[in-house]
């Protein structure tokens, strides 16, 4: 590797930090600690030296630093793998994500991060996502506001932490073909919004929330985002005896209404997206599922101007599958974008694991193929690394795995297109809609007297088997 100035590299616990040349890099699985804000300072190398551009390679590869089913120039049904998938890394997951949970303190440092919020780390962090996403061939990222950039002490200091932080990213992004996915604005950590932001019962945390998400609507535009989320995590309650529920909501409703008004004013032309979840960390959030949400928005007059980022993890809590939830907003076209994770299903919270069930990426994928494709949404890896994975190559390769799962699934799902046995089995089952009653039904000709006509005329019938065994065996027959 060339020298590019004074090289700064994390080695692993044994090791010292030193001035970079190839004898001298550790290897790639070798952790962070970064021991004080002058070596980020001084960072002009890489975060990863020792990882090279991820290519394909083909299923017969045991590289793991390789895709062996994601080839992203491949034509599937006419359609380059990569503009099926729109793949996209979570910000917060990956250049966040510490390993700490609920029970237990960080158990990593990444070679970009020295521990502090400051923004000479918030612009290693940028630097590392880039040369993260160059390196991986994702054209796509996510992020919440204070993900990338600090709280200051005001709202104003604040905003211009987030402007610098943003200046770096148009930087880097030139040249190239990346740029955000969506941005959002977190509103459910600061203690501020213990209550929720846009259901908050306090009108001045309404108003610093919606201050909040004019700037990372803002900034999301000037990156050239093309979406832009609303997760309500806060947006709910804990106990109906201290909550207007009616109240709540007819707020929500309208910080939603302004939020669609300023997008417009703005000259945003990014879709705006609601995300369902049913709870954690609120008991009820308000958002509970697709359906809740979907039928929220057409209350409110809402439903013209949002649509729907679905995550598989939040579809499990709220007592679904991830295909019900993703076939019920497919068929109200309000299917926007979605979260490519997973749960456990020996847990009841949200695990946030990477996707790697190829059945369950098979499923997925046959809806976007009905769906015409997910643009101007993508695959969001909204996942993250096990506690226990500490590696900086385990980012690459948990990527890896979930892209090649998702390639495994557009591929195998565009299979059962192409054989058709399986929408065969279900046009045979509903055929009998095909016949002059059926279309009269339809249509709407006939009412409820001439129906039971219909049924006074003909005989009593058993219903033929519904082929269940059939239609798995059929579908499993594909799942390679």
């Amino acid at each position: 590797m060339a020298m590019k100035g004074l090289m700064f590299i994390a080695v692993s616990i044994s090791c010292i930090l030193c001035a970079c040349s190839e004898d001298l890099i550790a290897d790639m699985t070798c952790r962070a600690n970064l021991e004080n804000d002058r070596i980020i300072q001084e960072w002009k190398g890489e975060f990863f030296p020792n990882i090279s551009y991820i290519r394909y390679e083909g299923p017969t590869s045991r590289n793991p630093l390789a895709f062996k089913w994601y080839n992203a120039e491949e034509e599937i049904l006419g359609k380059k793998m990569k503009d099926w998938l729109r793949f996209s890394v979570a910000f917060w997951h990956t250049f966040r994500g510490d390993g700490t949970d609920i029970f237990g303190s960080p158990t990593k440092r990444w070679p970009w991060d020295d521990g502090t919020d400051s923004l000479t780390t918030a612009f290693n962090r940028m630097r590392a996502n880039f040369e993260f996403l160059q390196k991986l061939g994702v054209s796509f990222w996510c992020f919440h506001d204070r993900d990338i950039a600090p709280e200051g002490k005001t709202l104003k200091e604040t905003n211009a932490n987030l402007d610098a932080v943003v200046a770096l990213a148009k930087r880097l992004q030139e040249g190239t073909n990346i740029n955000p996915l969506w941005g959002t604005a977190q509103l459910f950590k600061h203690q501020r919004y213990m209550h929720g932001a846009a259901t908050s019962p306090y009108v001045n945390i309404f108003a610093y929330g919606a201050a909040q998400v004019k700037k990372a609507m803002e900034v999301t535009h000037e990156l050239g985002g093309q979406n832009f989320v609303f997760w309500g995590g806060r947006e709910g309650y804990q106990t109906l005896l201290n909550t207007d529920m009616k109240k709540e909501l007819e707020n929500m409703a309208q910080f939603l209404k302004l939020a669609s008004m300023y997008k417009k004013k703005l000259g945003f032309q990014g879709t705006l997206l609601l995300e369902p979840k049913p709870q954690e960390p609120t008991k009820h959030q308000y958002d509970w599922d697709v359906a809740t949400t979907m039928g929220f928005l057409e209350k409110h007059g809402l439903s013209d101007q949002f649509k729907l980022n679905i995550e598989c993890n939040h579809a499990t809590l709220a007592g679904h599958s991830c295909t019900h939830e993703l076939e019920m907003a497919r068929i109200h076209g309000m299917f926007g974008s979605f979260d490519a994770n997973t749960g456990d299903a020996q847990t009841g919270w949200d695990t946030d694991q990477f996707l790697v069930d190829i059945a369950e990426a098979t499923l997925i994928m046959l809806t976007v193929i009905k769906n015409g494709g997910i643009s101007p949404g993508g695959f969001n890896f909204d996942a993250k690394l096990r506690r226990e994975s500490v590696d900086v190559e385990d980012l690459f390769i948990a990527h890896i795995a979930g892209m090649d799962t998702m390639a495994r699934g557009l591929r195998n799902a565009a299979r059962i297109v192409q054989d058709g046995a399986l929408q065969s089995l279900v046009d045979r089952r509903y055929s009998s809609f095909d016949s002059p009653l059926g279309k009269a039904i339809k249509d709407g000709s006939i009412g409820f007297e001439e129906l039971e006509q219909a049924a006074l005329n003909s005989e009593d019938q058993v219903p033929p088997s519904g082929k269940q065994e059939l239609a798995e065996m059929i579908f499993y027959s594909f799942v390679q």
